[in-house]
């Protein structure tokens, strides 16, 4: 087990400073996306496209707000509730990326877009 340990830790740290390791760290519904263009895109929207992910920090509502965008268009935002720890991520300058992991037909909107944030070691 040791010597799988120390392969394994071998492995990921070459990786990262390869650059090539990418860590998830947090996986959340679309807040907002009633308010924004997802229904408008929603049919080409696609399982792992990628996300943009653009910090607010002058935002009235919400200083910790974060914008989520695909192909240039606003979707909504991070849920307040979970904005904290990649507004502080973003603002300590951390990589950061991000692409949609779940879709559904749900009439809830809170249950329409699910995204996975990954920090990019």
């Amino acid at each position: 087990m040791r010597f799988l340990l120390t392969i394994s830790l071998a492995f990921w740290l070459a990786a990262a400073q390869a650059g090539s390791v990418r860590m998830l760290i947090q996986n959340s519904p679309l807040a907002g996306s009633q308010y924004y263009a997802l229904g408008d895109f929603w049919t080409r929207i696609k399982l792992g496209d990628v996300l943009r992910l653009i910090r607010e920090p002058d935002n009235r509502h919400d200083s910790q707000a974060i914008r989520v965008e695909w192909q240039g268009h606003q979707l909504g935002y991070v849920p307040r509730a979970e904005n904290r720890a990649i507004a502080a991520a973003m603002d300590a300058g951390e990589r950061l990326s991000a692409r949609v992991s779940a879709l559904s037909d749900n009439k809830n909107p809170w249950q329409r877009l699910a995204f996975e944030v990954f920090i990019e070691l």
